[in-house]
């Protein structure tokens, strides 16, 4: 994960919440204030008189921050650049030109607290809040809080998978003809507790593989050169499709680089972009030793070669076992629910829908360095880096 980013849903998940959701104003209070996700969605949801599920009206974020003695200050549409701003806590009105949907992030001495980072994006500070008990509570607490943001968020996660095991239990006896009445009442009272308690529906707890809890995230790694290569696209393709199929990739610009999205669930996103580093670092390294170069010549048909021998599979699908088939089926389907869930969540929390582009291809391609490649990268190890046991549940 890059320096300047922490992940960080406010305490939506501690709260009991699941979906995808557009939340960035009560996310960004509740972390900046410190106040409960809970409380912060309540009350601007009663001042708004709607759900703030998928954002609320500006103003109403200012009057609820004015209350808490948060000072405003307009940001004169300067780009945003975390390096430039002081150390302290600030919430962010982030806007993009020609883009009128607005996005609030928060900043804690130059680190920033989200969902996704939007210092890799194209925003401008619109404007900004500050507040003297945030930063009197920072004082106090040091940087432990960031330190142990990622790691609250999994046991949030893992606890609130407890709960819906626990929910399931408690469905099966009530609906169990071997129980009494007495039981099943009980059963379906203790349900009724624990959805109101964490804001939870039946649906929620009918499918064990329900996406709708999963955090998803996206995370850039940066390459320079505002046209990436065909090998680099080639290698974000294989990770992503044969590696952790679970993620899914597109590419932006901004300056004099290339940025490479991973996008889905978190700690597979995680492990995408740590495997995608290591790979554009080995290939890159190992062509520019024999060509000099990895971005045109010999030198990027030897790295376009070398994705195209890295293993495409590291079991080997050689029986006809209907039981195989039928697991693979299924690891398919959820493989396919999970990016489907991801691109809304893209489109509702980011703001951001995919096209794709098609452009000519480079010439003066070397068959012998390609060759090369091919035979160097289907002797890569392929070690993916902290593998989950089951697809999206932690």
């Amino acid at each position: 994960m890059e320096m300047d980013f922490v992940w960080n849903d406010g305490g939506r998940a501690a709260c009991g919440f699941v979906g995808l959701t557009g939340d960035c104003v009560t996310r960004s209070i509740a972390i900046a204030t410190g106040a409960k996700y809970q409380d912060v969605y309540d009350r601007l949801g009663k001042e708004s008189e709607k759900s703030p599920r998928n954002g609320i009206q500006t103003e109403i974020a200012a009057a609820y921050l004015a209350e808490k003695e948060w000072e405003r200050t307009q940001g004169f549409d300067r780009p945003l650049v975390i390096d430039e701003l002081p150390q302290g806590v600030f919430i962010l009105h982030l806007t993009k030109l020609y883009d009128r949907c607005p996005h609030f992030s928060t900043v804690i001495d130059h680190v920033v607290h989200d969902t996704w980072n939007p210092a890799n994006d194209e925003y401008f500070i619109k404007s900004y809040w500050t507040g003297v008990a945030a930063q009197n509570r920072r004082k106090a607490t040091g940087s432990r809080d960031q330190e142990s943001a990622t790691e609250s968020q999994d046991l949030t996660q893992a606890e609130f998978d407890k709960i819906l095991d626990r929910l399931r239990k408690l469905d099966r006896t009530a609906n169990n003809c071997g129980s009494t009445e007495s039981e099943k009442h009980n059963a379906l009272r203790m349900m009724q507790s624990l959805m109101l308690r964490h804001n939870l529906t039946r649906d929620d707890m009918l499918d064990e593989s329900n996406v709708d809890s999963i955090q998803f995230t996206r995370i850039a790694c940066p390459v320079n050169g505002r046209r990436a290569c065909n090998w680099e696209k080639n290698l974000a393709a294989y990770v992503t499709k044969t590696i952790l199929p679970t993620t899914q990739w597109f590419s932006s610009s901004k300056g004099h680089r290339t940025l490479f999205w991973f996008y889905g669930p978190r700690s597979d996103v995680q492990n995408a972009l740590a495997l995608f580093r290591e790979l554009l670092l080995t290939i890159a390294t190992s062509a520019h030793l024999q060509f000099g170069g990895f971005t045109r010549g010999s030198g990027a048909s030897y790295a376009e070669g070398y994705v195209q021998g890295l293993p495409t599979s590291s079991v080997e699908e050689k029986t006809s076992s209907e039981q195989i088939m039928s697991d693979l089926a299924l690891i398919h389907s959820r493989t396919m629910t999970l990016q489907s869930a991801a691109n809304q969540w893209l489109e509702y929390e980011c703001n951001i829908k995919l096209s794709v582009t098609c452009r000519a291809g480079r010439d003066k391609f070397d068959e012998a360095a390609a060759s090369r490649g091919r035979l160097h990268g289907s002797k890569h190890d392929i070690a993916v880096p902290g593998p989950q046991l089951r697809l999206g549940r932690k």
